[in-house]
């Protein structure tokens, strides 16, 4: 930004400064109709009393996610957009390369029919899908659990096993190693396959990897952001024959092409 784009930038600053400072001012002399705007109070990472997360700085953790109390959360793994850990009562241990997708929820149990006090336990390289729910569960390595499947107090999902989408699994309900349950309430549905094994593993490392440009996307600046979006439009695709008209080859920059991995030379901030 040079110094014209910063002596504009600094007026439209004070602009609306004043006209902010100039509507409360009239909420004031309304009265009854004053309006006072509420800030955000969404902390990404927060404390309960003396419990405190603890997030590995190669962890990616998205900013509208929520890690409340006693969580930890080992290296590589990812906690995506919208999910909620709340170790409030109990404990969450989450390992190295698990991923936790979109909108799940990871909750612990402090009391329940049968007395037990339990907290959840999720291994290495697990997947968990999109808004499912666990609760005071234990999933073991390379585990999958599917999308808005839900797992009740108890419940042992042993290495290798997959619960299917949608699936309720009830209290105490043990999965065995390379098995597939699914349904309401959950029961064995067959084996896993060679091919499924594979998967689950495979896909525990696409959302490793995945959690990586994300991160290194979070981590940009304002000038960053505002930089790419000139290069998107300046070299913004034209109508080919447009283009051919004009004699003009467009090529896409290096800066603004999405990298398999993290760009080279970034180094994603930590949560």
């Amino acid at each position: 930004m040079g110094t014209l784009g910063r002596a504009i930038y600094t007026v439209g600053f004070w602009i609306r400064e004043t006209g902010q400072a100039i509507d409360r001012l009239g909420s004031r002399l309304q009265g009854n109709y004053y309006f006072q705007e509420q800030l955000s109070r969404h902390r990404t990472l927060m404390n309960v009393f003396d419990k405190a997360p603890v997030v590995d700085k190669d962890a990616f953790v998205a900013p509208s996610a929520s890690i409340v109390g006693q969580v930890q959360v080992g290296r590589g793994s990812s906690i995506w957009y919208g999910c909620v850990l709340r170790g409030d009562v109990n404990s969450i241990s989450i390992g190295s390369g698990t991923n936790i997708q979109d909108n799940s929820l990871v909750h612990v149990a402090k009391s329940n029919l049968s007395g037990k006090v339990l907290p959840t336990v999720i291994g290495d390289n697990v997947t968990v899908g999109h808004s499912a729910v666990l609760h005071g569960c234990t999933v073991e390595d390379e585990a999958f659990v599917g999308m808005a499947a839900t797992l009740l107090d108890g419940v042992y999902v042993e290495k290798h096993a997959m619960v299917a989408a949608g699936a309720l699994v009830r209290q105490n309900t043990r999965i065995p190693c390379g098995e597939v349950w699914g349904g309401n309430p959950a029961k064995f549905l067959r084996k896993l396959t060679e091919e499924e094994m594979a998967f689950i593993s495979q896909s525990a490392i696409n959302y490793s990897n995945l959690a990586q440009a994300h991160a290194a996307e979070n981590a940009k600046s304002l000038d960053e952001i505002e930089f790419e979006k000139v290069l998107r439009k300046k070299f913004a695709r034209r109508d080919e024959e447009y283009d051919s008209m004009l004699g003009v080859v467009r090529e896409t920059p290096a800066e603004i092409t999405l990298p398999d991995n993290v760009l080279p030379g970034k180094v994603p901030k930590t949560a």
